[in-house]
């Protein structure tokens, strides 16, 4: 009896096992942290390598020395690199719940193409040379387009299907006008071929105060969609039932997704894979819920995007590779073995 009492004694002052929430709360900070330390690294790695004694000093203690002027451009640099990439990352969250498909990706519904068109349109058509002309452009190519795509897809009655037929043929229609333009245009396509390959090497701070506002806004309204959005998920009769507004969540899930994408994209260009790698990853660790799916999306995002523009500073010294080919170049394999998998798991 007493070996029973004992055991049951120590049994109750055990500690419980943490709860899925903790662990996800966990999770969450640890990413946090790695997106901290990847975010100094970015500052402190580049075509010289800055110690951190430097990186602080140029933080916190700005006197106009060249390793405070280098840590001033690269801070510019980590900052778009950080609202690009949770912006890239939320948009492609939304958009995988409001399609129901898990592979699925800003460049789905059109946006970055409409961007896009929107630049070169710029360029050949009425002269537009700097970034910060070709941030206006591309975020109302964006919008445009996102508009447009919801339109041909039914708009109160889009169903995914619709939302994405009409991307893909938007998509295709642009690209082939793209195409065309630059072919016939040396000039447009000189300037285009630096802006549609993606890259961070020309943030500056007026780009980030101009589309600062527009990503802000984004976030917000996405992570307010998320317990509709897992409604959504779950399917139209299913979401009925559980009483969300189907029209105007995908409606509002459609303007976030644009607002977001549309200003990243305007910062930086088409940067593929990020917005579809890592809301696709996350969601094996936390589950189908949105509520955790998206700020994991918002912190990790940036991780792989800053990542892999410190990757193409180291591997091609003392040049470097834009930010967009080093996302391809490790998106491209990563995609096929997320195609592999779904394949097997439906197998």
């Amino acid at each position: 009896m007493l070996v029973d009492s004992a055991s049951e004694q120590r049994a109750d002052t055990a500690p419980a096992p943490p709860t899925r929430r903790a662990v996800r709360a966990l999770g969450l900070l640890v990413s946090a942290v790695i997106l901290l330390l990847v975010a100094l690294a970015s500052i402190a790695i580049g075509a010289k390598e800055l110690p951190l004694d430097q990186v602080w000093h140029g933080l916190f203690h700005d006197t106009g020395t060249y390793g405070d002027v280098v840590v001033d451009a690269r801070l510019s640099r980590t900052v778009l690199g950080l609202l690009a990439g949770a912006a890239l990352g939320l948009s492609g969250a939304v958009l995988q719940a409001l399609t129901r498909n898990p592979l699925a990706d800003p460049g789905l519904l059109g946006i970055n193409a409409g961007a896009s068109a929107a630049v070169v349109t710029a360029i050949t058509y009425f002269g537009v040379s700097t970034l910060s002309g070709y941030v206006w452009f591309a975020f109302l190519g964006a919008a445009a387009v996102g508009a447009l795509v919801w339109f041909l897809g039914g708009s109160r009655g889009a169903t995914p299907v619709r939302l994405a037929l009409a991307g893909t043929a938007v998509s295709a229609a642009l690209y082939g006008y793209l195409q065309a333009v630059m072919i016939t245009d040396d000039a447009a396509l000189n300037k285009l071929r630096f802006w549609t390959v993606g890259s961070l090497a020309s943030a500056d701070n007026s780009t980030i105060l101009q589309v600062l506002p527009f990503l802000a806004a984004g976030t917000l309204l996405a992570l307010g969609l998320a317990r509709p959005l897992n409604a959504v998920a779950m399917g139209d009769d299913t979401a009925r039932a559980l009483g969300a507004d189907l029209a105007r969540t995908r409606a509002l899930a459609m303007l976030a997704a644009t607002v977001l994408c549309g200003a990243a994209t305007a910062a930086c260009g088409p940067i593929a894979f990020v917005g579809l790698m890592v809301p696709h990853a996350v969601r094996a660790f936390t589950g189908p819920d949105l509520r955790w799916i998206l700020p994991y999306a918002t912190v990790l995002s940036p991780v792989l995007l800053l990542g892999a523009d410190v990757v193409g500073r180291i591997v091609a010294r003392p040049a470097e590779l834009q930010v967009g080919i080093v996302t391809a170049i490790i998106g491209g394999p990563v995609f096929v073995l997320l195609v592999r998998r779904r394949r097997t798991a439906q197998l």
